[in-house]
């Protein structure tokens, strides 16, 4: 991988990790017309999902800091229910990540056809949100977080997108838009920092802990994700307040169909 390919891949990462078109999905295709090997897409790919997590942080950061004010007070008050309600959604994405992670690993290096199939899942998500009109409610359940975990937790697969499935869940359980998005992108905080930190764990060092890539490609990739992911992640928090998924239903379909077709070539 060179720093060409890095930052285009990087910026792909940043712009699609929020919009509800799987951001695995899209660096599977970019890798696949690159011809970057799975080991190095994974490394990589944890690596700007790591920047858009920093992302989150800056532009949320107002978000992030009420709730450890309220946690600090030591009660069972708005914000501790709000933190409660992230650590639950987490279960079943641990549980994937605990006891499953060699097949997920093994699921991203198996082609373009798993990406076309979900990409076209992550459509009819989408395209339902704008069918069902469920009764809305004013906070966001423990029964719901977790469900909404349960979302997540299947989004590993690439190309069924996490904002997207995480968002629509929430919304045909009926939560409101403009909450949803807030938190679905704090709720994805805790797991990737947790499997950057597992990675590091290992002990690995030098080009063998970055599956060979070089360290410059590594930086731009990185800085791309963040930059664009700052920009994307404040864009579709108003997206979803206004309600325009349809138009990335249609897009997932389209580009599913395509990619299904050149896995078939």
């Amino acid at each position: 991988m060179d720093w060409l390919q890095a930052l285009i891949l990087g910026i792909i990462q940043g712009l699609t990790e929020y919009l509800p078109v799987s951001s695995s999905g899209h660096l599977t295709i970019g890798a696949h017309l690159f011809g970057i090997n799975g080991a190095d897409n994974l490394t990589f790919t944890v690596l700007v999902h790591v920047a858009t997590v920093c992302s989150t942080i800056v532009i949320l950061w107002r978000e992030i800091a009420w709730i450890f004010k309220g946690m600090a007070r030591c009660e069972m008050n708005e914000e501790t229910r709000y933190a409660l309600n992230i650590v639950v959604s987490m279960i079943p994405v641990g549980i994937v990540g605990v006891f499953f992670k060699d097949a997920v690993e093994a699921v991203f290096g198996s082609g373009l056809a798993i990406v076309g199939a979900m990409l076209l899942v992550t459509a009819s998500l989408l395209a339902f949100t704008y069918v069902a009109k469920p009764r809305q409610k004013e906070k966001i359940s423990l029964r719901d977080a977790f469900i909404i975990g349960l979302a997540q937790a299947a989004a590993v697969m690439p190309g069924l997108s996490r904002s997207g499935s995480t968002i629509a869940t929430g919304l045909l359980l009926g939560n409101k838009k403009e909450t949803l998005a807030q938190f679905s992108f704090l709720m994805v905080i805790p797991p990737i920092l947790g499997e950057a930190l597992l990675d590091v764990v290992k002990g690995l060092t030098g080009k063998e802990a970055f599956g060979g890539i070089d360290t410059l490609p590594l930086v731009v990739g990185f800085l791309a994700a963040f930059i664009s992911g700052c920009l994307a992640c404040k864009w579709m928090i108003n997206i979803v307040r206004k309600g325009k998924l349809i138009y990335f239903a249609i897009y997932c379909a389209i580009v599913g169909l395509i990619t299904l077709a050149l896995s078939a070539l």
